[in-house]
């Protein structure tokens, strides 16, 4: 009884082949990563390298892929019936878009464009379903950047209802800059034109122009080498 015993307690690995051990252990000391996924073709996932000014998706197109920003910059923008146009969101890397498929959204509600060569991943509406389901950190991952798009639009939608035109133009230009300038305390923004910002502020591209050439004269911007701003004095026009 006891030799049956000690048989049967013992552990399964050990009944195992050299090769399904090596494997088990293999599997194991892999678990899934985010970035991993997201930077590999393969299981409906395509990695394309777009040009700069190149349409991803238009609006009315149909809804089927969520995408992702690997590199580079795109455009988010909408065109009223009356042939408006606005900005909704400037991407850059490592934001998702064209998500709205995965809640029922049969067709696109904006186009996307590349703002620079950029290298975005296209994953297909059923395999980033399986994805979200079967991994908990990809899950996380995605849940953590939609949590953060929410505050930022509802964020915008109070600045658009409540706050000036030069205001709402401060606060962009604050979003927009992303990295420093060396030895100063000044903002680096990515080229882009007063059209755009107009969009995204959503007044003329005139009053734009007009609100810039003052934030220089008041020594808030800077054309040295691009586009700088000073944080400090930007965020001064938001408080006043």
């Amino acid at each position: 009884m006891a030799n049956a015993y000690s048989l049967s307690a013992e552990p399964r690995t050990a009944a195992l082949r050299p090769t399904e051990r090596k494997s088990m252990a293999a599997t194991q000391a892999a678990p899934f990563n985010p970035q991993t996924f997201l930077a590999q073709v393969g299981n409906s996932r395509t990695i394309l390298q777009c040009q700069k000014h190149q349409i991803l998706f238009a609006q009315g197109d149909t809804a089927n892929a969520v995408f992702y920003v690997q590199a580079g910059r795109v455009k988010l923008s909408i065109v009223s019936q009356q042939g408006k146009e606005a900005v909704v969101a400037m991407l850059e890397q490592g934001n998702f878009f064209g998500e709205g498929c995965l809640a029922g959204q049969l067709v696109r509600m904006a186009t996307a464009t590349s703002l620079d060569n950029s290298s975005i991943v296209r994953i297909d509406k059923q395999a980033m379903i399986d994805v979200l389901h079967n991994e908990p950190a990809f899950s996380e991952l995605f849940m953590s950047y939609l949590l953060t798009r929410t505050l930022r639009i509802q964020e915008d939608l109070i600045d658009q209802l409540f706050n000036s035109a030069e205001k709402r133009l401060a606060r962009t230009l604050l979003l927009l800059a992303t990295c420093e300038k060396k030895g100063t305390s000044a903002l680096v923004i990515p080229k882009i034109s007063q059209k755009t910002l107009a969009e995204m502020v959503g007044t003329t591209r005139s009053r734009v122009s007009f609100f810039m050439n003052r934030f220089k004269k008041l020594g808030f911007i800077e054309y040295t080498d691009g586009l700088h701003v000073h944080r400090a004095s930007l965020n001064a026009v938001l408080l006043n």
